[in-house]
């Protein structure tokens, strides 16, 4: 569940509001055991992305580095390079 969260800090141009909210949303789902909260449990779920997603972006904003920006375009292809090599994925 929790393979979407990708890292998000020191990339060029910043991470976006909706991949803060994504993430987020990755993370409660993994702590709450569920992709979809029952009508009870709704309000609670909402509110915990919320706050997660706040404080997440609060992070980002105050994490410095001395390392250069990545690149998401480079960044990915490393990650499908590493797939394909660890026989994960096939080459199509």
């Amino acid at each position: 569940m929790c393979r979407n969260i990708h890292t998000l800090h020191n990339f060029e141009p910043a991470a976006s509001s909706d991949e803060v909210q994504a993430a987020a949303l990755q993370y409660v789902r993994k702590i709450a055991g569920t992709t979809k909260p029952s009508k009870a449990n709704q309000e609670a779920f909402d509110r915990a992305v919320a706050e997660i997603a706040h404080a997440t972006q609060h992070l980002l904003d105050d994490l410095v580095t001395t390392a250069p920006p990545k690149n998401r375009d480079e960044e990915a292809a490393k990650a499908r390079a590493r797939a394909v090599a660890s026989g994960r994925y096939q080459v199509a």
